[in-house]
């Protein structure tokens, strides 16, 4: 059997699933505190996905919870956070899934799916006009991974948008055949004014991510609402330095970043479908003639 058809029949369950409902119930199993049962649920999960602990500040006791676990604090020598003058940073720990430019406003979701800026924007036009013709990059995060996201440069907050959705899986076999996936799945958008012009860091859902946190809001999701959210932040000054933790998700999805044109130029280092984690060299500020 083919791939495409093997990720196909891998997907088709996920039409059907319902799946809010079962993300909620993971909401719920993810906060028992019994040591027993929580002890159990961690040591499991470690030993299923080879869950790095040396990274970890806490031991598998020490967590309240099995989402206090996923959620668990890096070791941060295990990462250089330190300041980059002329580049941006991967924000987070996972699989680099596509980067490049976005051409007019079709962003590549995998090979033979685009779907568009105005989509994934909760139709917003005006944000849709910063980032037309702008810069791109996709970061998968899978169960394994370090939950937490940072800033991959400095910024100031302006707004955060919450745009209800589907809670289909993100995992590469979703990815290349459910067609505008990340459009369609519940997502927290957030932008910044930095350096290198305006940037959406957009946090997007998945089934089992039983919430979406920021550190100036606390959990954005759940409860999830039937219509778009917006957030206006300009008149407030939260302003995080890059490197600082901006956000995190509670059970695992994806990251997409949104540049304007000509703003920065990705490294000549970076492959998709290649690992890349927090603090590695992501892109390089563009200087203006």
């Amino acid at each position: 059997m083919q791939d495409n058809q093997l990720n196909h029949l891998k997907t088709f369950p996920f039409y059907l699933l319902p799946k809010h409902l079962l993300s909620a119930l993971m909401y719920r199993f993810m906060r028992i505190k019994n040591p027993t049962f929580k002890n159990k649920q961690i040591e499991l999960f470690v030993k299923a996905f080879k869950v790095n602990m040396y990274e970890s500040l806490l031991e598998i006791d020490d967590f309240h919870d099995f989402n206090q676990f996923f959620t668990r604090s890096l070791n941060p020598a295990c990462r250089d956070l330190t300041q980059r003058e002329n580049q941006l940073v991967s924000p987070v720990d996972g699989e680099l899934s596509e980067f490049g430019s976005i051409d007019n406003e079709y962003l590549i979701q995998a090979k033979g799916h685009k779907y568009t800026l105005t989509e994934l924007l909760g139709g917003d036009p005006s944000l849709t006009k910063i980032f037309k013709s702008g810069t791109f990059c996709t970061i998968y995060l899978s169960p394994r991974d370090y939950h937490r996201i940072h800033m991959p440069i400095a910024g100031t907050l302006e707004q955060m948008i919450h745009v209800p959705g589907d809670l289909f899986s993100v995992n590469q076999a979703s990815v290349s055949c459910i067609p505008r996936l990340f459009a369609r799945n519940e997502r927290v958008i957030n932008i910044f004014s930095t350096e290198v012009g305006k940037m959406a860091l957009i946090q997007v859902g998945a089934i089992f991510v039983s919430s979406t946190e920021t550190v100036w809001h606390g959990e954005v999701t759940p409860p999830s609402k039937r219509f778009i959210q917006k957030w206006d932040y300009s008149d407030q000054e939260i302003s995080l330095s890059q490197c600082e933790e901006m956000g995190r998700f509670n059970m695992g999805s994806t990251v997409i970043l949104l540049f304007e044109n000509d703003k920065v130029k990705f490294s000549n280092q970076l492959s998709v479908g290649n690992r890349i984690e927090l603090g590695n060299h992501l892109a390089d500020k563009k200087t203006q003639d």
